[in-house]
């Protein structure tokens, strides 16, 4: 049974025909700038006619918050003017399928504890425009009553740290996330990008590699915190920014400096960009413990 997986994130759109662990097909675009209703539903009409044919129901990994079908989240930023869209009436009307729609990094996290079961208790972390979670305890995925769990990326970083989307001050998501980076530069570095800072920074420009290094100390403290409440196993590093070239390195170097009880085993996502899509079609599946 084929099915057709989507992801929807803060960055780009992404759409592939998945059998059992298997993307068959696959297409991506840019998340359209103006973040409107009206902008996504044209996208992603355009994103999934091509990959339509033989699928036989709908999963969708998406930033953000799915409660009832409903997208909304926790920092409206990263959402534009999409907080409270239908999403799955949508994507139902649009496809005539069964849809089921989840938070792209709940679902990252199953697939990427799909690709090694063994690994025992997993947290999964993806940073890119902003920082999200999953957890996988015991074997199961952990998404709580309202789609909350998971949301790691606002704990508390810093209480006098930047203004967050969420409302709160110093979250893990205004320091760390690629927005968050982007937002602290000043100076010559005001105005660019994540992806231009880490390009900078990697040509040794002093603001770009503290930034950096700023983010990766955050996630590292984090994923102590992390350590501490749920005890698991490993945890997993994905998403564009956690995913950039020595970027893991630099986590893994601050986290050595916490004490032991802390110390945890971290890899790189198995499945890199495309977990969302392939936990979500997992899930959909039904290949869920």
């Amino acid at each position: 049974m084929t099915t057709l997986a989507i992801d929807i994130g803060g960055t780009k759109l992404a759409a592939a025909q998945v059998a059992g662990q298997t993307i068959i097909a696959r297409r991506e675009c840019p998340t359209p700038a103006s973040r409107t209703p009206r902008a996504l539903q044209q996208a992603l009409q355009s994103l999934i006619a091509p990959l339509m044919e033989e699928a036989q129901r709908v999963a969708v990994a998406s930033t953000g918050i799915l409660n009832n079908g409903i997208l909304t989240a926790i920092n409206p930023a990263n959402l534009g003017g999409l907080a409270q869209f239908p999403l799955v009436g949508f994507l139902s009307e649009i496809t005539h399928l069964p849809v089921m729609a989840i938070n792209d990094a709940q679902a990252a996290a199953w697939a990427e504890f799909c690709a090694l079961p063994t690994a025992g208790d997993m947290v999964f972390l993806t940073v890119s425009t902003g920082v999200g979670g999953g957890v996988v305890l015991n074997g199961k995925l952990q998404m709580g009553n309202g789609g909350l769990a998971g949301h790691l990326g606002h704990t508390l970083a810093d209480p006098a740290g930047p203004l967050c989307g969420c409302g709160r001050r110093g979250c893990v998501e205004a320091i760390a996330s690629g927005r968050g980076i982007a937002a602290q530069a000043r100076g010559e570095l005001a105005g660019l990008d994540a992806k231009a800072i880490f390009s900078l920074a990697a040509q040794g420009a002093i603001q770009a590699r503290e930034l950096v290094a700023q983010s990766a100390q955050t996630l590292a403290r984090l994923i102590a915190d992390v350590k501490a409440v749920t005890d698991c196993q490993s945890v997993v590093i994905g998403g564009s920014v956690g995913l950039a070239e020595g970027y893991l390195a630099q986590v893994a170097n601050f986290l050595s400096r916490e004490p032991q009880v802390y110390q945890v085993a971290l890899r790189a996502a198995h499945y890199r960009h495309d977990a969302g899509l392939l936990g979500a079609a997992l899930l959909a599946q039904g290949d869920v413990s």
